[in-house]
């Protein structure tokens, strides 16, 4: 999308204003959050190089999320930001303090996007080898587990802050977290004092058999990837049924399904802006990133094979939301590259903001969707077209909120 004659004009994403810039425009939009994701290193699984993602721009170069985060959340009272931060590199004990270090600075605004790194290039840029995928989630679930077990730790009278006896927390109400798991031990007390929403917002991109069920039991917000209404109703009443067989409340774990929007003034302008953004892909960088997705190197395969016949180590979900999105499971490795690198096998929403808006409340009322993850074309203009005729049309109707319900990024999430 770099290429669009109005990607970023007068912008650069390397600088603050930028992502201030997009903030605003977001909570203009009444946006719950902006969301971060992250790969750790260039796409190197195509042709055994990461050439062809630097040289085609493939998800690269990019800024670690984290840092991003006061960035947007000082530029606003209300927006969110979801941080992607990989479980692979990085011990609980530091993950549990950063996040709650975000979550006082922004004023509770803070969600963590679990992920546990899929790609060979991460695991190579780190220096280590790229860890069974039987153990995946297993070893996600300890993470999450002893990074609860932090953040639960201080009772909510534990700060006494008494000037005149000098005692300021009382030590028996801060818990020595002792852990002793299969990946990782800890013992310490959690270095932070309880943030304003105690822990982030838990955020989860769950479609594995294995994902599903961690999301389930632990993620209070999903992401997903269904390219038709059928999928995601599908995909809502199969994680509903799992999050209440958990023994939770299935309305209090919200679904995100990605999308991607492109709105004009007419249906015709809109399509033609379709077919103009299609054009702009390459194919060899489109081959590049699925390459990475999906931890195979494609340029070894002939472009017209199915993609049902290629074994992937890397996200599986993926892979089956390319075979639903083409032609079934004849869909060929070099049209799920195109689908792919343009939308993400997401549904597109092509049209005026009416013909946006009426596909947009089939997702919620057939789908079985809470809310969408908008997909970026151009940036910030995408977002600016979003907010300034999606927006106004979804609220005419009553279907979307007319100020923020909440104060907290948690508050926002429920209250809807």
């Amino acid at each position: 999308m770099w290429r669009h004659p109005l990607d970023k004009v007068g912008w650069d994403y390397a600088a603050p204003p930028y992502w201030e810039h997009l903030a605003r425009t977001l909570e203009r939009g009444l946006f719950d959050a902006v969301f971060l994701a992250d790969e750790l290193a260039p796409y190197n699984s195509f042709e055994g190089s990461s050439d062809a993602t630097m040289r085609y721009a493939v998800q690269a170069p990019t800024h670690e999320p984290g840092a991003l985060t006061p960035i947007i959340t000082g530029a606003t009272e209300h927006l969110g930001v979801g941080i992607t931060l990989s479980t692979a590199f990085e011990h609980p004990y530091s993950m549990a303090r950063r996040l709650s270090t975000f979550d006082h600075l922004s004023g509770g605004r803070v969600a963590w996007n679990i992920v546990g790194s899929y790609s060979p290039s991460e695991f190579a840029a780190y220096g280590q080898e790229m860890p069974d995928r039987s153990v995946r989630y297993e070893r996600i679930a300890e993470y999450v587990d002893l990074c609860s077990q932090l953040w639960d730790s201080w009772q909510p009278d534990a700060i006494a802050a008494d000037r005149a006896s000098g005692i300021y927390a009382h030590p028996e109400k801060i818990r020595e977290v002792v852990f002793e798991g299969k990946h990782f031990r800890c013992r310490g007390r959690h270095f932070v004092a309880p943030s304003p929403q105690g822990r982030p917002v838990l955020w989860q991109a769950g479609a594995s058999e294995q994902g599903r069920d961690f999301a389930a039991r632990t993620a209070e917000a999903i992401f997903a990837i269904q390219p038709t209404v059928a999928t995601m109703r599908a995909y809502s009443d199969d994680i509903r049924d799992r999050v209440a067989g958990a023994g939770r409340d299935p309305e209090t774990v919200k679904l995100y399904y990605g999308a991607q929007v492109i709105v004009a003034d007419t249906d015709a302008q809109a399509r033609e802006e379709a077919d103009y953004l299609r054009a702009l892909l390459r194919p060899e960088a489109s081959l590049a990133m699925l390459s990475g997705q999906l931890g195979v190197d494609f340029s070894t395969f002939d472009p017209d094979l199915p993609l049902t016949d290629v074994p992937v180590p890397g996200i599986q979900g993926v892979k089956d939301a390319l075979v639903a999105s083409g032609a079934g499971d004849a869909v060929t490795i070099a049209e799920a590259a195109d689908t792919y690198a343009f939308r993400f096998a997401m549904p597109q929403v092509i049209g005026t903001s009416a013909t946006v808006a009426d596909q947009i409340e089939t997702f919620l009322d057939d789908g079985g969707a809470d809310g969408f993850m908008l997909l970026a074309t151009y940036t910030p203009g995408c977002f600016e077209e979003f907010v300034d005729q999606v927006v106004p049309e979804l609220q005419r109707r009553g279907r979307y909120r007319s100020r923020y319900p909440g104060e907290t990024l948690r508050q926002n999430i429920l209250a809807d």
